[in-house]
């Protein structure tokens, strides 16, 4: 019985040597893809965080005292420019103008009357001259008070959207009190930080008039319907984190974006000479990033690789690896250090092309 178990465990034992023969022989027998590193001029779309900003944002203010009498707008609302927003009680400033008619209606009668009399030279000229001087500060006191009594009527200096009201109807107002906000969103004004590396290549390389034309994704994710044109950039660096502030605008016919959103504008930068591989060629240990190299005698070694810049599906190597250099695109799970293997060159161009089509592992 068991000189029997003895020669099943040798006829299991062949069996299971023979598969794994078997398998290993298939598996050096597969056919892996490779290509090379392609050095090129290409174009990549730089991210930076920015800030939305409409181009008209000021704070409404009562410019005289008293109680908020009527409200004529709501939260929110679009108010054309000139439109009736906010009345402060006009009682007292309709008096104090009245008061000032009266003195200058006064102060006319008392004008023309000295004048008849200079006229016929029974008074001095001096006393006509004092008396047009006292109806030109009756005028004076006129214009200030109806200024006063104007100033009890809050309008919207241009076209805007109303923000959240700060006063409710009734209140007792101080002179210079916050109303509320009032934003023109036709344009906006999207600021973002560049570093200063990447702005002197921007300086070198802008050698037209025209502006850069960039793009804006919103926090949903989504592509602003707008492109947008960096217009300006401001005069100084910040010494703490050295980055200079661009400023791109963008039309907003829709009035889709508002002021204090965020976003990410997208900028082209060229990079000139890049030597790109497909991200789906590249591993990673620890936070870095590997590839598999493939020799004259056809076999793989892992190489540690430095990336300057992450496009679409493609990663721009700084270094690590050279342009001629096979490099392993399919299969990096099915070898180890050091294999030989079987392997087919795609070139290089056809690869990029069809990154869509691969299988990204």
């Amino acid at each position: 019985m068991k000189k029997c178990s003895f020669f099943f465990f040798l006829a299991v034992l062949s069996l299971m040597t023979s598969c794994q023969k078997k398998e290993h022989k298939i598996e050096e027998e597969a056919t892996f893809l490779v290509t090379t590193p392609l050095r090129l001029d290409t174009l990549v779309l730089k991210d930076y965080v920015g800030q939305v900003r409409s181009i008209q944002h000021i704070e409404i203010r009562a410019l005289e005292k008293g109680y908020l009498q009527n409200i004529y707008v709501d939260e929110g609302q679009f108010v054309p420019k000139g439109k009736l927003m906010f009345q402060i009680m006009p009682v007292i400033y309709q008096a104090e103008m009245q008061k000032a008619q009266a003195e200058v209606n006064f102060v006319q009668l008392e004008y023309q009357n000295t004048k008849s009399l200079a006229d016929s030279n029974i008074v001095s000229k001096n006393e006509l001259a004092l008396a047009k001087a006292k109806l030109d500060m009756a005028k004076a006191d006129l214009a200030l008070s109806k200024a006063h009594l104007d100033f009890t009527e809050v309008r919207a200096p241009f076209d805007g959207i109303m923000d959240r009201f700060q006063v409710r109807l009734g209140s007792l107002l101080d002179e210079g009190e916050f109303l509320t906000t009032l934003s023109d969103n036709s344009k906006m004004w999207v600021y973002f930080n560049v570093p200063e590396a990447e702005y002197l290549d921007y300086a070198t390389r802008a050698k037209s008039k025209n502006p850069l034309d960039v793009q804006l994704r919103m926090a949903n994710n989504e592509l602003f319907d707008q492109g947008g044109k960096v217009e300006t950039i401001e005069a100084d660096f910040d010494n703490e984190t050295g980055n200079i502030a661009f400023r791109a605008t963008f039309p907003n016919p829709k009035r889709i974006l508002r002021h204090g959103e965020t976003g990410n504008i997208l900028m082209p930068v060229s990079l000139k000479n890049a030597l790109l591989i497909p991200q789906k060629a590249t591993f990673e240990i620890l936070d870095k990033k590997f590839v598999y190299v493939v020799d004259e005698n056809s076999k793989v070694e892992s190489r540690q690789i430095t990336v300057g810049t992450e496009l679409t599906h493609l990663y721009a190597v700084t270094s690590g690896l050279k342009e001629g250099e096979k490099i392993l695109i399919e299969g990096l799970r099915k070898v180890r250090n050091k294999q030989k293997i079987k392997h087919k060159v795609e070139p290089p161009r056809k690869v990029l092309a069809e990154l869509n089509q691969l299988f990204a592992e």
